[in-house]
């Protein structure tokens, strides 16, 4: 009996899924910065304050249940890479299952959970009045947002990226035109803002059910024996919960990072704000690649191909490095100018040039950190995956604690250190993962 032989891994199929996905992360923010931006234009402090809160908790809200396109693109990837053609069908149906569960349950808890959260914020009266009106109308766009989430990675899974990225698209260009008509035109003020999240939210939905039916083989209609297999839904749990364990550390470390900058006074936490845009830029390209190790290490995984799999780290990991130091070399040029650019403040510029050189470091440790998440989803190692992120999240505090009197700069070596033990950690721990996944290699 022949091993089965599989096609080599180029190139060519990591750009075209790192491509779209690099342009549609760039999208993912767009929602709270056009809601902020347009009631930025009604002079009102409280209300941009309020939508700018809000805009925050949302982000880190929904960024917990990343899960849901993780697993589904991670599954979606292995199934098709084995041949699997119902079970991808299945497994976009579980998706929605889920999403919708978890959704309508942020909607039954919306009350204390709005209150844990906007106590948490620490706003002004005026401020907290205006978000917690936008939160009461943007948490019902949580089932269409999460089912959105699961369509997004089942299509990346699929490796039809162009159509996740059409999807993103077509979300927040709904989300602009809303924003624009409602808040600026027929003058609905903040809670506008909210419901046109909610509009473009529900017209991405549809759209993805209409790429849904057209690209499931055999339709939606899963038999319930199928829909409902044991094994998959513990084994789909089980993922999703390390995951979810694994994102609420990465968010405790940014969360953490940012109090503690403010505390440091109003100057460190503007530079400090300004610097992260430089991380958030970077992150959006290293993701894009993420996305191509999810889903090619989980097609490789599904069809227990050793070699592609072995070449799918490898040229995600070369060409992340190549981007990265391409990233750091235009930080380093255009870094000075770019932060004059972001703020008109002396202070805050000679502050945010200080502590430039973390940034123009960042991006290699960073290639690491991201590219073994993406290795680690596409094989589905959530729970390794999980350890190491608290073992990680341990380091950053440590470092943290034991450089706390060096304030912002020992900060911000503490978070360049949580880079480097992400990847580190995940690139020890690689081989023998590797070895136990494909024992025969």
């Amino acid at each position: 009996m022949h091993a089965p032989v599989h096609p080599r891994i180029t190139t060519g199929q990591v750009f075209a899924i790192a491509g779209p996905a690099m342009v549609a992360n760039l999208t993912t923010p767009l929602i709270g910065v056009v809601s902020t931006t347009a009631i930025g234009r009604l002079d009102d402090a409280a209300l941009l304050g309020g939508v700018a809160m809000a805009s925050v908790i949302f982000d880190c809200l929904f960024w917990l249940f990343a899960f849901l396109r993780m697993s589904t693109l991670a599954f979606t990837a292995q199934s098709l890479g084995a041949g699997e053609t119902q079970e991808t069908s299945a497994i976009l149906v579980r998706g929605f299952i889920v999403a919708g569960l978890i959704g309508v349950a942020l909607i039954a808890l919306q009350v204390p959970l709005g209150a844990v959260l906007f106590n948490l914020m620490g706003g002004s009266e005026g401020v907290t009045r205006a978000a917690k009106a936008y939160f009461a109308i943007r948490i019902w766009s949580s089932p269409l947002a999460f089912a959105n989430y699961v369509v997004l990675g089942w299509l990346v899974g699929l490796a039809r990226a162009n159509l996740a990225l059409l999807q993103q698209i077509v979300i927040n260009l709904i989300n602009m035109a809303a924003t624009v008509l409602l808040v600026l035109v027929y003058d609905t003020g903040i809670a506008g803002a909210a419901i046109a999240a909610v509009i473009a939210e529900a017209a991405g939905f549809l759209l993805s059910v209409m790429l849904a039916r057209r690209l499931a083989e055999g339709g939606l209609t899963i038999p319930r024996a199928t829909l409902f297999d044991r094994a998959k839904l513990i084994r789909m749990l089980s993922v999703n919960s390390d995951i979810m364990v694994r994102t609420a550390a990465l968010i405790t470390v940014f969360l953490f990072f940012t109090a503690k900058g403010a505390r440091a006074g109003d100057v460190t936490l503007a530079a400090n704000a300004v610097l992260n845009n430089f991380l958030l830029v970077s992150a959006f390209f290293l993701d894009g690649l993420a996305n191509a190790a999810q889903q090619l290490c989980g097609r490789t995984f599904g069809a227990r191909d050793a070699r592609g799999f072995a070449d799918s780290t490898r040229l995600v990991l070369r060409w992340g490095v190549g981007f990265s130091v391409a990233v750091a070399v235009l930080f380093a040029l255009f870094g000075p100018a770019l932060i004059d650019l972001m703020t008109a403040s002396e202070e805050v510029r000679r502050s945010a040039r200080d502590f430039l050189v973390f940034i123009i470091l960042a991006p290699l440790p960073g290639v690491f950190a991201f590219g073994f998440d993406g290795i680690y989803v596409g094989a589905t190692w959530a729970r390794e995956m999980r350890n190491l992120m608290l073992a990680s999240l341990g380091i950053f505090l440590g470092t943290w604690w034991a450089l706390q009197s060096l304030g912002n700069t020992g900060l911000w070596t503490a978070l360049l250190g949580f880079y480097v033990a992400r990847g580190g950690l995940q690139g020890m721990r690689y081989p023998a993962l590797y070895r136990a996944t494909f024992p025969r290699s």
